[in-house]
């Protein structure tokens, strides 16, 4: 039986700071601190919607987490350099060596994305950076209306993909992700694409830790 596995999107396969080169040009030198705001804001307002069951798909996520990006660094955006970002997330940067490596895993492996994103949101982000075609399904944490650590969402990918844990890998650039995958006794490769990232320190490891995708080919 091919193993199954399942990529995160955002920051994984996808680069969210994509985003800057616009910032740069509505803002100026602030441009990098905003992303980094907002891509944080983003991630801790879908952990907070979840742990008190008022959930909003990602996207509510995305725009509320822009606003407060916008308030907390005093920037001034009109409603169409806000609606420009935000389409944005539609046409955001793959890593380079996403479609390689996809390519190289796809041949022995079966893929899935599997994001908080909404299913149409993911579907569109992935063809238009010319990825979707690798994967065979698309599993979204809006199929049951809560986000990423919470366990239900990674028994929900084993339900869908009819997979056992043991053959399942998550592989996620987010740590959250990849000790959330684990606690539900998956296998995880956590993907630090810098030296500067961290992992956090919570005696859980990760089965494997890789710098690229490329990386994982012979590996699982």
């Amino acid at each position: 039986m091919k193993k199954v596995l399942a990529f995160d999107v955002y920051g994984t396969l996808i680069n969210t700071h994509g985003v800057i080169v616009k910032l740069k040009e509505i803002i100026g030198e602030q441009a990098t601190i905003f992303s980094e705001i907002w891509r944080q804001k983003q991630l801790e307002y879908s952990f907070r919607r979840g742990l008190m069951n008022r959930y909003e798909n990602f996207s509510v996520c995305t725009q509320q987490s822009l606003d407060y990006s916008c308030d907390v660094m005093s920037v001034q955006l009109t409603s169409s350099e806000k609606q420009e970002l935000l389409n944005l997330y539609q046409h955001l940067p793959m890593f380079d060596d996403v479609e390689q490596g996809l390519q190289l895993l796809s041949k022995n492996h079966r893929l899935v994305a599997f994001s908080n994103g909404a299913a149409n949101t993911v579907n569109s982000l992935l063809s238009n950076a010319g990825i979707r075609d690798y994967f065979d399904d698309i599993i979204s944490a809006d199929e049951i209306k809560t986000f990423k650590p919470n366990p239900e969402i990674y028994h929900h990918l084993l339900t869908r993909t009819e997979s056992s844990a043991e053959n399942t890998w998550l592989i996620s650039s987010n740590p959250f992700d990849v000790i959330g995958a684990l606690s539900t006794n998956m296998n995880a490769a956590w993907v630090a694409r810098t030296e500067k990232a961290v992992f956090d320190p919570w005696d859980i490891t990760p089965n494997l830790v890789v710098n690229s995708l490329l990386d994982l080919n012979n590996k699982i």
